[in-house]
């Protein structure tokens, strides 16, 4: 492996790092604190706060289609944040960010459900991948204003064709720069199928207040492959309550026959009442009891199923209803 001379000379003395660091951490803190990005972190905030695109002026200009606001946005954070790094290479960028070879995005700025990003597809990596399978849904709402480069991609819209399953619209976008392309994600998704050279946008997304789950359908067929919760919350709180059923934690039952009962997504709420019967038998076919009962639950004819079938494999439980 070879270490260039720079790298080298860190084994002795990291001072030079450490001040790369220092001027890419200030570069970013002084771009913030500029006038006009301050004005648009509060924007952001209004946004999140379920305020419309419409009552947010700075960020109506960034997403309007032709409008050059976006253009200048990003030529002046690459003039102070992106040539900071260019001076200071030692240093690692003071913002969130993430590569695959393919995609890359920084993130810009963030508020609650709300991020601005800029992204970047290299069409050459994009090539080399294998054909999608499988389209993702998930719930949030996304604007992308395409800024350099050129590109061809498919607007897919999925539409209810039965249980566990969609039909899917399609139609040709061509992504230029000025043109601005607004989806509802859950519903509709961007495929980019092919790209000249690189394509790069600034792209805001906007998760859903109550977000229900992501979901990933098969491409061929419509039919439902995976399913996960669209909220980060859930997806922890579900991870636990799973963990608890794997530890034998009958005392966590009343807690999970809670969560069962609860205000939370369909699938945390039916993990947490399948732990809880496992885990403690006359604790879980109450709350089963409970959420068969109710009226308008989502989950109330499938919880007097599961309870019909229980009864009738385990006779025994009727004396718990």
């Amino acid at each position: 492996m070879h270490i260039g001379p720079d790298l080298s000379a860190l084994r002795h003395d990291d001072a030079p790092q450490r001040a790369a660091q220092a001027a890419l951490i200030a570069a970013a803190r002084d771009w913030r604190a500029r006038t006009d990005v301050a004005e648009l972190q509060s924007e952001l905030a209004g946004f999140s706060a379920c305020r419309s695109i419409a009552e947010c002026p700075l960020l109506a200009a960034l997403f309007e289609d032709g409008n050059p606001s976006a253009r200048a946005f990003v030529d002046d954070f690459n003039a102070t944040v992106v040539a900071a790094m260019t001076r200071h290479r030692l240093g690692h960028v003071a913002m969130r960010h993430f590569t695959d070879g393919a995609v890359s995005n920084i993130m810009l700025a963030q508020a609650e459900r709300v991020s601005l990003m800029l992204v970047a597809l290299d069409g050459a990596a994009l090539a080399t991948r294998p054909a999608p399978v499988a389209v993702n849904f998930s719930p949030a709402d996304s604007w992308d204003h395409i800024l350099a480069g050129r590109a061809e991609a498919t607007l897919i819209e999925a539409r209810p064709a039965g249980a566990a399953q969609v039909e899917f619209h399609c139609r040709v976008a061509q992504l230029v720069p000025g043109k601005v392309i607004a989806r509802e994600g859950s519903r509709q998704a961007l495929a980019v199928d092919r790209v000249d050279g690189r394509l790069v946008s600034l792209r805001l997304v906007r998760r859903h207040q109550h977000p229900g789950p992501a979901r990933e359908y098969d491409l061929a067929t419509g039919k439902l492959i995976h399913q996960s919760a669209g909220d980060v919350r859930e997806s922890r709180l579900e991870f636990m309550v799973s963990l608890a059923g794997r530890m034998g934690r009958a005392d966590a039952a009343p807690q999970l026959a809670g969560i069962a009962l609860e205000d939370w997504g369909e699938g945390l709420r039916w993990e947490a009442l399948r732990q809880c019967l496992g885990l403690d038998t006359a604790t879980g076919f109450a709350a089963l009891g409970q959420l068969a009962n109710r009226a308008g639950d989502p989950l109330a004819e499938p919880a007097r199923s599961l309870r019909a079938g229980l009864i009738t494999a385990h006779p025994q439980l009727q004396e718990l209803g």
